[in-house]
């Protein structure tokens, strides 16, 4: 198997510190999860301070900047994705399962509400499944002369898909309170399901969630200040925005994987929306 992936992530393991450099890593970073075993102190996330202890878990996405201060020895393990391991190369594209890594961390892209970039988890369980896995790339990685490339691969699978279901999403634009659990899990079946329209029409979705067809639209409504259709729209097109800033994929590959006729479909619904056309959007972040 290729070892492109070895090529496009650095793992680094620091035991017992006191003082932590900046990493040289960060200005090609893409996205990052930090593991403290132990120890006590802060961490400065963008210029906020936040405190860790005892297995505390963190990610960071690009252009976070983040310093660890430490108040007692430190035992921190940081996997670090590069810039270049999301990028949809020929032989990435034949060899790993690139746009699913990347769908499962978009969503943590686009929330806003997770500004401090520390972890909760529902479930003990799966905080210490994330750890342990966490570990054992660790450990894999590190043994330069026997690395397994497959148990790495999958382990970093199933390391982001834990961080993708246990984040909190909440978009700060439009949901002005959330006073009903039901809109939460409407939004987050929303989300979780953005590539599947069938399961996103108002039918299917006042089945999943035990509506009149008529009424879930004015409750979504009520709930969030924004119609439901507008909602899904709005989302797909943060998503679409995630993938022009974040990624090389081509108008026409974004069209098709986010249910869009074609690219010139996107391109217009792009523009009316957000005012600007995509290459136009492009060009910007250039």
């Amino acid at each position: 198997m290729a070892r492109t992936i070895l090529e496009n992530i650095v793992i680094q393991k620091y035991k017992d510190e006191t003082f932590f450099t900046f990493c040289q890593y960060t200005t090609i970073r893409f996205f990052e999860i930090v593991y403290i075993e132990k120890g006590d102190g802060t961490i400065k996330i963008n210029g906020k301070t936040v405190r860790y202890s005892d297995n505390s878990i963190f990610v960071f996405i690009p252009d976070d900047v983040y310093i660890i201060q430490a108040e007692t020895p430190t035992t921190v393990t940081a996997i670090k994705f590069l810039k270049s391991f999301f990028r949809n190369t020929a032989l990435q594209k034949a060899t790993l399962p690139v746009n699913d890594w990347f769908r499962k961390i978009e969503e943590i892209l686009n929330s806003e509400s997770h500004q401090l970039r520390e972890m909760q988890f529902e479930t003990t369980s799966d905080r210490a499944h994330l750890v342990a896995l966490a570990n054992m790339v660790a450990t894999e990685y590190l043994n330069k002369q026997s690395n397994d490339i497959f148990i790495i691969q999958n382990s970093l699978s199933v390391i982001l898909h834990l961080i993708a279901r246990n984040i909190q999403y909440i978009n700060a634009e439009t949901i002005k309170e959330v006073k009903s659990s039901k809109i939460q899990q409407i939004i987050n079946f929303i989300h979780s399901n953005i590539y599947n329209p069938e399961v996103l029409s108002t039918k299917s979705l006042a089945e999943e969630f035990h509506m009149a067809d008529n009424y879930i639209s004015e409750y979504f409504k009520k709930h969030t200040d924004v119609p439901l259709k507008k909602y899904i729209l709005n989302y797909k097109l943060k998503l679409v925005e995630t993938r022009l800033k974040y990624t090389d994929a081509q108008d026409s590959e974004i069209a098709l994987e986010l249910g869009f006729t074609d690219s010139s479909h996107l391109n217009k619904t792009f523009k009316t929306y957000k005012g600007i056309s995509l290459s136009a959007f492009k060009a910007n972040l250039a």
